[in-house]
Order: C-alpha cells, then structure tokens, then sequence
C-alpha cells in the first residue's frame, strides 16, 4: 500500500490566498480541500509536484545610463533550476541600449525560456 501524507500550501494564485491541504498517495496528488477557485487546485498540486517560479533579478550593463538592468524570465522556470539559472545569468553582460522586452538570453540553462529587459535602458550620453 503506498503511503499517504498531507501537505499544506497557501494558494499565491489570486487575491483570496487560501490554506490548501493536498493528500499524497505514493508521491501523487490524490485530493486536495481548501481552495476556492480552480487556480487554487491547480497551483497546490503543482507546487506539491514541481514547483515553478519566474525568475527576476539583475545583469550588469556596459554603456548605460545604469550599471545594472533588471531582468526576468518570460515564463516560469523550474524551481529547482533557478541555481543554475542565476549561474547563466552571472556570464550575462549587456550593452545600451536596451528596450523593455528584449530577450537578452534564450533557453537560459536549458530550460527553454528566455531572459527578457524589464525596463528601457537608454545609452549613457557623452555629452552629459
């Protein structure tokens, strides 16, 4: 018989954040009590299963009007991935200028997402 257990997961899916307790049998979800909306359903076991978050954080830029351009995946990545794509990341330098939503890295480690600009970063002006 394989081994039940139950885990808690507070739902970060919508504004209600509801307490969901999901039933594990043999490692899978079997049932899940607490959530109001489907998202809540799907967001525990998910998070119970393999967790995944979108990854948001900073790569130095060369020639800009900062030294640092905040960056973030285009769709979650694995959580247990995120090491590896900090680790990507930290190789990464850009040049100005850069506008909102350019992919500044494709596939970062290997995850099939891509790295995009958060913000416009315009080249710093000589004439400054």
């Amino acid at each position: 018989m394989a081994k039940t257990e139950t885990k808690a997961v507070i739902c970060v899916a919508c504004p209600l954040g509801c307490h969901v307790q999901v039933t594990m049998e043999g490692g899978r979800p079997v049932k899940a009590l607490g959530a109001q909306c489907r998202k809540g359903l799907e967001y525990a076991t998910q998070e119970i299963q393999d967790p995944v978050r979108v990854l948001a954080t900073t790569v130095p830029v060369t020639g800009g009007i900062l030294p640092l351009l905040p960056v973030r995946t285009e769709g979650p990545v694995p959580r247990r991935m995120l090491r590896a794509c900090m680790l990507a990341l930290a190789q990464c330098r850009v040049q100005a200028p850069v506008r909102a939503g350019q992919v500044i890295l494709e596939n970062v480690a290997g995850t099939g997402v891509r790295v995009i600009a958060s913000r416009d970063l315009p080249r710093l002006s000589s004439g400054l």
